[in-house]
């Protein structure tokens, strides 16, 4: 039997990428023989991040759409019928060489040339959608699609049900440890709360400015904060803080499942990825969704969290003033953080990359 090929196409941002990498991990689990090659966007992050996986990956040339209108993004804009034509012509050639047995589809506008091309070629087309509201790219190829995957069950009423599963999204694999052990692990004193905020590798503005304002309120009440302020804001922020031991600032957290384990609480935005980590985790949170986002997909995301009473949603805009005092209410009303704990705990889990794979199989 000949081995079988696998493309996967998508990327731009960490939350389609390293989801598309953990599908591939358990593809080449199974099929240890497996061809599989990554499409990505030239220039995009995906392009340095999957040959550091050991996967091959190849670009078109493409890009999204820029919503803010300045004289760049107008020219950038501009070019996209010229990009789209492009990239169609690429996607028709890999798949032409490559000749693969499925093509999947992870989000971002580099899947759609290539998914494109193949559903059009009867090539089975898999999409995985991340959001609680689907991306652009995802809902011009639904139609094409022989099955779509989902990572929240909001988004079930954007396509059509027969096609769709719920499979949540993939994680990375973390080994946790006992909470009061990982909370001594960072030098934190395991009796007291901790907070955890994160702000993704580059940061995030609004929170980092909030949690700037209220960093002596934090820590005048006994909660002590492991800080991921992104690498941008690292040197500006470090100055400003006062010497406390219950207070931690990283640029970046090489160690998350040591972080996770010790937080009572999390900070964060919405993005799809973000959520499935906390859902997997059962982590409490304070969402702040980004507003530079499309479609405001994070606010979604959020919601679908907070209807549930599994998350307070924190909107970027009132982070300034709401932040921490939600923070504080939380943390010292044990009832208020059971109940997010509660909530969290009963969203359903699942092991997504190995669903996702369970639903690819049945394609082949």
């Amino acid at each position: 039997m000949s081995a079988k090929r696998f493309i996967i196409a998508g990327g731009g941002t960490g939350g389609h990428i390293f989801p598309a990498v953990s599908i591939a991990n358990e593809i080449r689990r199974r099929y240890e023989d497996a061809q599989i090659l990554f499409v990505g966007a030239k220039g995009g992050m995906e392009m340095q991040v999957v040959p550091r996986h050991g996967y091959d990956i190849e670009a078109v040339w493409i890009s999204g759409i820029h919503r803010q209108l300045t004289i760049r993004n107008i020219v950038r804009n501009l070019l996209f019928p010229i990009k789209l034509i492009s990239s169609l012509n690429q996607g028709g050639k890999i798949i032409r060489r490559f000749r693969p047995d499925v093509v999947v589809g992870v989000g971002g506008y580099a899947s759609g040339p290539v998914a494109r091309v193949a559903a059009k070629r009867g090539i089975p087309l898999v999409l995985c959608e991340q959001n609680a509201f689907p991306g652009l790219v995802n809902r011009w190829l639904a139609p094409l699609a022989s099955k779509i995957l989902l990572g929240n069950a909001d988004a079930a009423k954007y396509f059509p049900p027969e096609k769709t599963v719920l499979t949540g999204n993939p994680i990375r694999e973390f080994a946790l440890v006992p909470r009061d052990e990982a909370a001594r692990s960072l030098g934190f004193d395991a009796e007291k709360p901790i907070l955890l905020s994160l702000g993704g590798s580059l940061g995030a503005a609004t929170i980092n400015q909030a949690l700037l304002a209220g960093v002596d309120q934090l820590t005048a009440a006994g909660v002590q904060l492991l800080w991921q302020c992104g690498k941008r804001y690292y040197e500006q922020l470090q100055p400003q803080l006062p010497e406390h031991p219950g207070l931690q600032l990283m640029a970046f957290i090489d160690d998350m499942a040591l972080a996770y384990s010790a937080a009572d609480l999390v900070i964060s935005r919405a993005g799809g990825s973000t959520i499935s980590e906390l859902i997997a985790l059962s982590k409490p949170a304070i969402l702040v969704p980004s507003p530079n986002v499309a479609e405001d997909h994070q606010t979604k995301n959020a919601r679908s969290l907070s209807d549930r009473k599994a998350a307070i949603l924190v909107p970027d805009a009132e982070a300034q003033s709401r932040l921490v005092p939600a923070a504080l209410e939380v943390l010292k009303d044990p009832r208020k953080l059971n109940e997010l704990k509660t909530g969290i705990e009963h969203i359903e889990k699942h092991q997504a990359a190995k669903e996702i794979v369970d639903e690819i199989e049945k394609l082949l």
